[in-house]
């Protein structure tokens, strides 16, 4: 069990439910149209099927991570990072294909119980379009690394983290709460998106000497360590410059600007990056800017609903 939950690589999880707390909690934060009373908008059900959803996907993603590159030889004596499961000989190939499907099997069995509570029998529409994209995301999460055409050993890996674990975590949840899309929430998913896919880019970083070697072409092997770094800046400031205008854009008082202390981890690292001139030392940051990522969804998420006094009203008062 032990190495099951190493391979489950538990300190990628608050990263990928990011998005699901920022989507959720601007739920509870605004009415829609229709729906007058915050609380009638928010729902328990759908929060907590979107995280069990979000987590199967996310633990997928680094079972079929561990799985490709281990039965392609990526994962060797050359790579940097930790030794993955397959690579240390813990779990065997065949016992990983097994998890494969399970996984995947209990993902989709989520999300189709996430789509039931969110729209039941009507909306007929909004569920096979929220089926199919279900399907699509569990088959990116697996042709990350797996298979002869695998996207992530073409550069593509940054566009599936951007799409799914931004703009797909955060506005899609929220449409199964409100059922319209709100324009502005695209701003943090952005912001999560970006962050996200810091910690891939932070990953490829490291792994680049290893990656180039076997043949994975991550876009730090395509563009090189120094533009990668240029790159890595353009991300996570890209992130904090989306949320800070996502605040002014929605009339944030001075008390509701508390998310700025999650910037404070973010700026120390972005100077350990550029200072950093050997790969095996950018291994923590991928801890520290997944977490910082997390920090920054639940402080955003309190002062959307303007801190303590409204979180109780909101939640415990039935938005009275």
């Amino acid at each position: 069990m032990k190495h099951w939950i190493e391979a489950a690589r538990l300190r990628t999880l608050p990263l990928s439910v990011s998005g699901i707390i920022v989507g959720s909690m601007y739920a509870l934060a605004n009415p829609t149209n229709e729906v007058l009373t915050p609380t009638e908008v928010f729902n328990w059900e759908i929060f907590a099927f979107a995280l069990l959803t979000t987590l199967g996907l996310q633990v997928l993603s680094n079972f079929a991570n561990d799985y490709g590159d281990g039965i392609k030889g990526t994962d060797n004596e050359d790579r940097v990072g930790p030794k993955r499961a397959i690579q240390s000989g813990v779990i065997t190939p065949q016992a990983m294909k097994k998890a494969l499907v399970i996984t995947s099997v209990l993902t989709l069995f989520s999300a189709i119980l996430l789509i039931y509570v969110a729209f039941g029998a009507s909306n007929l529409v909004y569920s096979l379009f929220y089926l199919v994209l279900g399907i699509l995301a569990i088959a990116s999460a697996i042709r990350y690394t797996v298979g002869s055409s695998a996207y992530g050993y073409r550069g593509y890996g940054d566009i599936f983290v951007f799409v799914f674990f931004g703009l797909v975590s955060t506005l899609g949840v929220n449409f199964l709460y409100s059922k319209q899309l709100d324009l502005v929430l695209i701003l943090p998913a952005i912001a999560i998106g970006l962050l996200s896919v810091g910690v891939l880019n932070l990953n490829n970083m490291r792994d680049q000497a290893s990656d180039a070697k076997s043949g994975k072409n991550t876009v730090v092997v395509k563009i090189g360590a120094e533009a990668a770094k240029k790159y890595h800046f353009f991300l996570i400031i890209g992130a904090m410059v989306s949320v800070l205008v996502f605040a002014l854009l929605s009339g944030f008082h001075f008390d509701q600007y508390l998310f700025l202390l999650a910037y404070i981890p973010l700026t120390k690292h972005l100077i350990t990056v550029s200072k950093n001139q050997d790969p095996k030392l950018l291994d923590p940051e991928l801890k520290k800017v997944a977490l910082s990522t997390f920090l920054l969804s639940i402080l955003l998420s309190i002062c959307m609903i303007s801190l303590i006094s409204d979180i109780i009203v909101n939640v415990f008062l039935g938005g009275r």
